[in-house]
């Protein structure tokens, strides 16, 4: 599995509107063979908003970025000067999870 880390840094005060932003964003990637699922993280004694997706390989990845669908989902937003700056995508590979112990 595949964890891709977009990091966003939004401007002070401007935190609603970017997460309304994202609310209201259509969801085109859900139907792209290999997706998972995503988070939206809002940060707690940080600077970024994480949107984060799980993917069932890298190849799966690949091609959303290459799509139609994905140039559509990231075409420039309405409101660009709610950014602090660039993004910063991380790219992860699963190699162990956990659960919560069982109790005894």
């Amino acid at each position: 599995m595949i964890i891709v880390d977009n990091r966003i840094p939004v401007v002070k005060g401007r935190e609603k509107e970017f997460e309304k932003y994202v609310a209201e964003r259509p969801r085109l990637v859900e139907d792209i063979a290999g997706f998972i699922r995503f988070e939206f993280l809002r940060p707690v004694g940080s600077d970024f908003y994480i949107i984060r997706g799980y993917w069932k390989d890298m190849e799966s990845f690949q091609k959303w970025t290459e799509s139609e669908a994905f140039h559509k989902a990231h075409a420039s937003p309405k409101n660009p000067d709610i950014f602090a700056g660039q993004n910063v995508l991380e790219i992860y590979e699963l190699i162990e999870e956990g659960s919560p112990a069982s109790p005894k």
